[in-house]
């Protein structure tokens, strides 16, 4: 009786603990992008692939982000180099290309097709996929803007992947949390990066674990 009743407890007790990921190894999350990827100006410890993984992993996440940001990099350069940075065996890709295509006023056609080409490629390897988006700079025109804009939703539809519209939501133009270039986070920048794109990040993972987003309980998003 008494063990029964024992047994009873625990099972209700891991029935109501926070969501935790639990596998032999480490979930692998590939971040492919430029230098907002990468940590331009800022300590590793800093960086956006860093404070995200230090996110999830304060969520009871066992996850390792890869970092396979290269400042300067464009969608010509991401795709040149994605069989490289699959070659780290991701279960899932972060993808936030396209930013340096749009600063220097790249061919939205061009930027599109390079995109098509890394989706393409990762959704060939049944890789879920969160697209992270950009807007074109206002100084390049509104026909530029509408074509530019637009490849994100449009692409994110079509492969069905998780789209987030804008990788510097709630920073860029805020000199406080930009570095004086006025174009990179501060550390204080990123940690507004990573606490607004952290539920599509678990999204990702829940998409990785083959459960619709939304449907594992407990989901602690705070």
């Amino acid at each position: 009786m008494v063990s029964s009743l024992l047994r009873m407890l625990t099972l209700v007790s891991a029935l109501w603990q926070p969501w935790t990921v639990t596998a032999a190894e480490p979930l692998r999350i590939l971040a492919l992008g430029d230098s907002l990827t990468a940590g331009y100006g800022l300590r590793p410890s800093d960086g956006f692939t860093s404070q995200l993984e230090r996110s999830l992993q304060a969520r009871g996440i066992s996850v390792v982000v890869l970092n396979a940001g290269v400042s300067g990099d464009t969608t010509s350069g991401g795709l040149a180099r994605l069989e490289w940075a699959l070659s780290d065996q991701p279960d899932a890709v972060i993808l936030a290309l396209g930013a340096n295509d749009s600063l220097r006023a790249i061919d939205p056609a061009l930027t599109r097709s390079n995109l098509n080409a890394i989706l393409k490629r990762l959704t060939s390897q049944r890789l879920p996929v969160l697209l992270v988006g950009t807007y074109a700079p206002p100084n390049l025109g509104e026909a530029y803007a509408t074509a530019f804009n637009a490849i994100y939703p449009e692409l994110a539809t079509q492969y069905q992947t998780l789209l987030y519209p804008f990788f510097l939501d709630g920073v860029a133009g805020r000199p406080t949390l930009n570095q004086d270039d006025g174009l990179h986070p501060t550390a204080e920048g990123v940690a507004i990066m990573v606490e607004r794109i952290t539920p599509w990040v678990l999204d990702l993972i829940e998409r990785v674990q083959g459960i619709p987003p939304g449907s594992r309980p407990h989901l602690n998003t705070d």
